[in-house]
């Protein structure tokens, strides 16, 4: 199966779960739990949308893999492995707030290849295909122009739920703030990313990510001409995320490590 091919199996899916998603979103019977601490929220509408998500993909490529948040793990045996968050943002979607979206990566030996983001509320639709560019709700997007300099940059992070985590981000983000133009935290890492492409923010970066989290995102802003790399590292990473325009790339990452982004629990 072509890349094309496997880009339009994830945009239909990806459409699908978030349609799935929107029909319940004014529902007041909500089931609601909690996972990793007591802000880690997971509702029967992210269960339900990987369920969904699983049966399309592995429906149409039975002999490929699968990695899902809420715990779909399945090897292949085809090369391609999908990386799926159902819902990112639980938080932003409980509050009715944009930015929680469908996320769905494409991994093929071992590399991203695509990466599709659906934006529940806002109704963006972002695909973005490695060497080939991005589309938002259909549109070819531009590559990234010249970025500021760091201290005229508006820049994307998040926070972890561990309360130890997110006081040290909190002191790391009080630490670097003087140096930048504004900070913005949408709490969607994908959609942060999406941002990044879009020209929304200048950069994002984050500690304590998993692979669902930013791969489809991570491919949609290296499509757009963003640097994304792990802190010290050459890829993303669960451990790090850094995304920006080449230029602003090494300035950040530089400004991140002299004020102790690498020691972050």
């Amino acid at each position: 199966m072509s890349i094309a091919t496997i880009s339009r199996v994830a945009l239909d899916t990806a459409v699908e779960a978030a349609d799935l998603l929107r029909r319940g979103i004014e529902r007041e019977d909500l089931v609601i739990s909690t996972k990793s601490t007591g802000t880690d929220m997971v509702t029967e509408m992210d269960e339900a949308s990987e369920r969904l998500i699983v049966e399309r993909l592995l429906g149409a490529r039975p002999d490929d893999g699968m990695l899902g948040e809420e715990g779909t793990d399945v090897r292949g045996t085809s090369g391609v492995r999908w990386i799926v968050d159902p819902l990112d943002g639980t938080t932003n979607y409980l509050y009715g707030h944009t930015g929680c979206n469908v996320s769905i990566a494409a991994e093929v030996d071992g590399r991203l290849e695509v990466g599709v983001v659906v934006d529940i509320i806002a109704n963006e639709v972002f695909v973005g295909v490695r060497g080939e560019g991005v589309t938002r709700n259909g549109v070819p997007m531009p590559q990234l122009p010249a970025p500021p300099d760091l201290d005229g940059a508006l820049i994307a992070t998040g926070f972890g739920y561990e309360p130890v985590r997110r006081i040290a981000q909190a002191e790391l983000l009080g630490r670097i703030i003087g140096q930048l133009r504004d900070v913005r935290r949408m709490g969607a890492a994908a959609t942060d990313l999406c941002s990044v492409a879009a020209g929304r923010v200048d950069a994002y970066y984050e500690r304590g990510l998993a692979a669902w989290d930013h791969s489809a995102g991570s491919v949609i802003a290296m499509a757009c001409g963003a640097r994304v790399t792990g802190l010290d590292d050459p890829a993303p990473s669960d451990d790090f995320v850094v995304a920006a325009h080449p230029d602003l790339h090494g300035p950040l990452t530089e400004l991140l490590l002299a004020h102790g982004a690498s020691s972050l629990p």
